[in-house]
């Protein structure tokens, strides 16, 4: 997944589920989109944090 492609999913899936969420890097060299309270991996490879309430 490219870097715009996790951007855009990132904040599309805050709005739509109203919840924090985080964009990392993978172990595959990619980029991951998830909800913030489930992710438990390193804060060093979080690029950007979406917060639906701001």
């Amino acid at each position: 997944m490219s870097q715009s492609l996790a951007f855009a999913n990132g904040w599309s899936l805050a709005k739509s589920l109203m919840v924090c969420v985080v964009i990392f890097t993978a172990e595959t060299g990619g980029y991951g989109v998830m909800p913030a309270s489930e992710f438990d991996g390193d804060p060093a490879d979080v690029v950007h944090e979406f917060d639906p309430f701001e």
